[in-house]
């Protein structure tokens, strides 16, 4: 993992531009695991940790409607969240809402299902709504949210590969 985050930090730190997190059932694993490293002031805004649908509707102006038809844990609620947090001022978001475990899943959202998104300035400039996909993790809650942070990160690789 911290090879992955210092790819992250150096491409971020190399194109002069902030992360921020809108974390749900990670409850700011992501962040920590930027944070972890030196210097990482340079390129991490910060987090938001949204575990209640309240504040996911507060800090991150996802709709009570967006919850109410599709659930937290959604396509629809996770790119509202990353729109959201790039509201905050940063440059790159990622967000992530999911069924951890061990309770709490469903047929239709069984535990381990997680939505990440990911968002830039350049893609809202461009008319273009976040990227998000569904991921189906296998595993306990622990194993879950590990999953879901190694994913976040290397989305976030990945869409800084494609906007070369």
């Amino acid at each position: 993992m911290e090879l992955l985050v210092a790819k992250l930090a150096a491409h971020l730190s190399s194109q002069k531009q902030m992360l921020i997190t809108a974390e749900s059932c990670t409850g700011g694993l992501i962040g920590a695991s930027c944070t972890q490293m030196a210097g990482s002031s340079a390129w991490f805004f910060g987090g938001l940790i949204s575990y209640d649908n309240l504040a996911k509707e507060r800090m991150l102006k996802v709709t009570a409607q967006s919850l109410q038809n599709f659930g937290a844990v959604s396509k629809e609620v996770v790119a509202q969240m990353c729109l959201g947090a790039l509201n905050y001022g940063a440059d790159v978001s990622v967000a992530v809402s999911g069924v951890a475990g061990p309770g709490g899943g469903s047929d239709e959202k069984p535990v381990g299902t997680v939505y990440i998104g990911w968002l830039t300035k350049e893609m809202v400039n461009q008319g273009k709504s976040a990227l998000v996909q569904r991921f189906q993790f296998a595993g306990d809650r622990n194993a879950v949210r590990e999953l879901t942070l190694l994913n976040a990160i290397q989305g976030l690789l990945s869409l800084e590969n494609d906007a070369k």
